[in-house]
């Protein structure tokens, strides 16, 4: 049981495909954890997005035995927020959870900044079916791209790296470029039986690949084929070259910092990581790439914990493996 004079600190990550809300102690001891679905405004609307956080930190309240009155501060990483002019909206959706708290809110890229790099700053990257890239300096200095993927001519997620490999393979039917064993991958997952019969679905729109065949991409490029390998390394050298536009914009190039890795495209292994590597080292050698092993909104927490003067690296340990332990045993 909660002692009922003890304030407590709420940390909320809401994703593309998760809402996650964590309360610890002052001390760092993870207390409750909740967790519903999808939180992106840009998907469920200011409706959806208020309600995923409702229901994941009432949750996460409930598990912990406390009441709202109870919370001291409150840190939020909200997925889709990119520009000033959307504040409005997050202040709306926050406020909307009636906890009267003192609250940060920043892009949800940032919380995992937060729970991976030991000193609470550096540069994330978070590379799923799309990329993303933010960055903190000491003093707080937020840096970033656009997150807009190939709008923005921002290459690095599996997104592009399938867009990539399409244009390869009409390349390849041009003979703009060499043969690769992406047309039979595509042809397969088409159902087309000539190459012409597959260019002409993609061109008229008719046929739509999905991310599940960044897989075979890869696995291709470790077979050998060479087109596949380019389009794999192509995308690992243009996730490196968004993350030092973001070092330098906080001049972080002759420091030493943690980069914190982030989402499903890390686990390409070699053939990804090795470009990736060797492209932001070249630019930075203080880099240190790690990949974030506990769940973001530990950033989160740690951002409330900041909110009120609390150093968030004396509880950042005990946060992280408070967590860990909690989630196991809800689990």
């Amino acid at each position: 049981m909660t002692h009922p004079n003890k304030k407590y600190l709420l940390g909320i990550d809401t994703g593309g495909s998760k809402t996650h809300a964590l309360v610890s102690d002052l001390s760092g001891t993870a207390i409750g954890f909740g967790e519903t679905g999808c939180g992106n405004y840009e998907t469920v609307g200011l409706d959806g997005f208020i309600n995923a956080m409702k229901k994941a930190s009432g949750v996460a309240i409930e598990a912990a035995g406390i009441r709202k009155e109870d919370i001291l501060s409150m840190g939020f990483g909200i997925c889709g927020y990119d520009w000033p002019s959307e504040k409005p909206l997050m202040l709306q959706a926050i406020n909307s959870l009636g906890i009267a708290a003192p609250y940060q809110f920043v892009n949800d890229v940032v919380i995992g900044l937060i729970a991976g790099a030991k000193a609470g700053w550096g540069i994330a990257v978070d590379a799923g079916s799309g990329n993303n890239v933010r960055g903190r300096d000491p003093s707080g200095k937020i840096g970033q791209i656009t997150g807009n993927g190939m709008m923005s001519g921002e290459f690095g997620g599996g997104g592009e790296m399938l867009w990539w490999a399409a244009v390869n393979v009409i390349y390849a039917w041009t003979h703009r470029g060499p043969k690769t064993k992406l047309t039979d991958l595509f042809m397969d997952y088409a159902e087309t039986e000539s190459e012409s019969e597959l260019i002409e679905k993609m061109v008229l729109s008719e046929v739509n690949f999905p991310p599940s065949l960044v897989e075979s991409i890869i696995h291709l490029a470790y077979e050998g084929d060479l087109v596949a390998r380019e389009v794999v390394q192509f995308s690992a050298r243009e996730l490196g070259l968004n993350t030092n536009a973001v070092i330098r914009q906080l001049g972080l190039q002759k420091q030493a910092f943690d980069v914190v890795l982030i989402g499903s495209i890390f686990k390409a292994g070699d053939i990804y990581l090795t470009t990736f590597t060797e492209t932001i080292l070249e630019f930075a050698t203080g880099a240190n790439l790690i990949h974030l092993q506990v769940p973001p909104v530990v950033g989160a927490v740690l951002l409330s914990a900041e909110t009120v003067k609390i150093d968030p690296s004396k509880i950042r340990e005990a946060i992280i493996d408070s967590t860990r332990a909690l989630i196991t045993t809800q689990a």
